[in-house]
């Protein structure tokens, strides 16, 4: 059992759950919580090692034992350590050391998003849930958007990340993504033409920008077009995640 905070496997986490150039550094992400465990698990995600403690549920040991059987390395842990590194208030008592892979842009791609200038991890964690149950076969995130495996990111995603084809880009590699799908690239704009008119049936790359800044020049050089969710009463905005979704 590990007891030590000074544990070479405990300063990992703390590394990983910490900034994004540390995970891209190491190559790796934190799964935290029986849910995204569990997730993880289900999705065949190679997994270096796992931590768990005597507080885990029922649910949360079965994907121990899977784990377990898969001949990963998994250990248990005090629940003050597990406490130490934690990113919630409250810990399940288990987390997942993961490989920071990307899974494969499906081809053809006829329907992708990008998330951009999307700095709240809440916003982008709701973005990437909802285009995982939309059918969205592919997410390009550019420069300027946060680190889709940032711990609350994780969390809101609710396990899309295991699903859901996630790209950190360069704005010419999106560039070159989108002129080889021959996707139409709309522009979320609230002067935008009303979604209900829009025809969505052509493949469609949906650009996403921040509640506060919109969508950077970069992202409307490549736009064919602005896209909006008409709204009544004195609502003026809707906020990335709920806009996106």
């Amino acid at each position: 059992m590990i007891t030590s905070n000074q544990n070479s496997k405990i300063k990992l986490v703390r590394a990983l759950l910490g900034r994004s150039k540390e995970r891209r550094e190491a190559g790796a992400f934190i799964a935290e919580g029986v849910r995204l465990v569990e997730e993880a698990v289900k999705a065949n995600w190679i997994c270096r090692f796992a931590l768990y403690d005597e507080t885990l549920s029922e649910r949360g040991m079965v994907q121990v034992e899977s784990l377990k059987v898969r001949g990963v390395d998994v250990e248990e842990v005090s629940a003050s350590v597990m406490k130490s590194i934690s990113e919630t208030e409250t810990p399940q008592g288990i987390l997942a050391v993961l490989e920071l892979t990307n899974l494969p842009i499906p081809q053809p791609a006829n329907f992708i998003l990008i998330p951009d200038q999307v700095r709240d991890p809440g916003n982008l964690g709701t973005l990437l849930r909802s285009a995982a149950a939309s059918d969205v076969q592919a997410v390009l995130l550019p420069p300027e958007t946060t680190d889709a495996f940032a711990p609350k990111v994780l969390r809101s995603g609710m396990g899309a990340h295991f699903r859901l084809p996630i790209h950190s880009l360069g704005w010419d590699e999106i560039e070159k993504v989108i002129k080889s799908e021959g996707l139409n690239v709309l522009v979320a704009d609230m002067n935008g033409q009303s979604c209900w008119e829009t025809d969505l049936r052509q493949p469609v790359a949906l650009i996403i920008g921040s509640e506060a800044d919109g969508a950077s020049e970069s992202a409307r050089k490549l736009a064919n077009g602005n896209i909006s969710i008409p709204m009544s009463g004195e609502t003026e905005s809707l906020n990335a995640g709920v806009a996106g979704s």
